[in-house]
């Protein structure tokens, strides 16, 4: 078998690529400037990375509020190449059907035989390296958000990882959704305290406006459409959108997922 994961470069999809190879399966690592060449926006990369392919790992291109636009014409192509399985990396508040994502998820299933949808929460790296809140963390010692006391499932992304690998390479997963969470749901104000406990440097958790969340994401330089989908996004954690947890990360993968203090180790 073949796997064609797209977003290899990425924060999981690095992870699926790194899995995959380790168990022996045969992995085309696609992004822009990736192993194997691939553009959501370049029909001319499409048949190169569908070479052999008979199932693939998909994370829709970023930045795009109707990304369907771009990944159905893509899906369809690969499943005249012969590609059976697509397991797609969504997000915990998008429903089949929902705008954006949710018309995708709505895709795959319509295009592939054998599918799946991961909805990952919230990611644990979005407080480290060059996310926003990373960067915040490391230059201010804040976390800027629209969350209140609001509460999420916070995911180490090598757990989704592990996840996708199963997905991918077994039937524990097929034909449905699956929400991903970490063993215990977490406000931003927790978060603060344990990473000033494991860094020994004060992290506060700093509360604002939807509105001004948008503005903050914006002079960062991210499209407006998409900032305020974003700012949204935490809004509805501030009213408990987010606050669960479920184990679907030790069923599928046999393993309980990374815990907040043992990410922030």
């Amino acid at each position: 078998m073949t796997t064609l994961v797209i977003g290899a470069t990425g924060t999981v999809g690095a992870f699926v690529v790194e899995y995959l190879s380790a168990s022996g399966e045969r992995v085309l690592a696609a992004a822009r400037h990736g192993a194997v060449r691939f553009d959501w926006y370049d029909r001319g990369t499409w048949d190169t990375a569908l070479d052999g392919v008979d199932r693939m790992y998909l994370i829709a291109p970023a930045d795009d509020s109707d990304p369907v636009a771009a990944m159905r014409p893509f899906l369809s192509a690969a499943r005249d190449s012969g590609v059976k399985r697509a397991v797609l990396q969504s997000g915990s508040p998008v429903e089949e059907g929902d705008p954006g994502l949710g018309r995708v998820h709505a895709a795959v299933a319509e295009t592939f035989p054998e599918w799946a949808v991961l909805r990952p929460s919230w990611f644990m790296q979005n407080f480290s390296g060059t996310h926003v809140q990373g960067e915040s963390i490391r230059t201010r010692g804040e976390i800027v958000s629209a969350t209140g006391s609001g509460r999420v499932g916070f995911i180490d992304a090598r757990d989704i990882a592990r996840v996708a690998t199963a997905a991918l390479t077994s039937d524990v997963a097929m034909n449905r959704e699956t929400i991903l969470t970490g063993p215990q749901a977490l406000s931003y104000d927790d978060v603060a305290a344990i990473l000033s406990r494991a860094s020994g440097r004060p992290v506060r958790h700093v509360g604002v406006t939807a509105d001004r969340l948008a503005e903050i994401f914006e002079s960062g330089g991210m499209p407006t459409e998409y900032a305020t989908a974003l700012a949204a996004m935490d809004a509805a954690i501030a009213t408990g959108a987010e606050d669960r947890v479920t184990d679907e990360v030790l069923r599928l993968t046999g393993r309980a997922p990374r815990s907040f203090e043992e990410f922030a180790a």
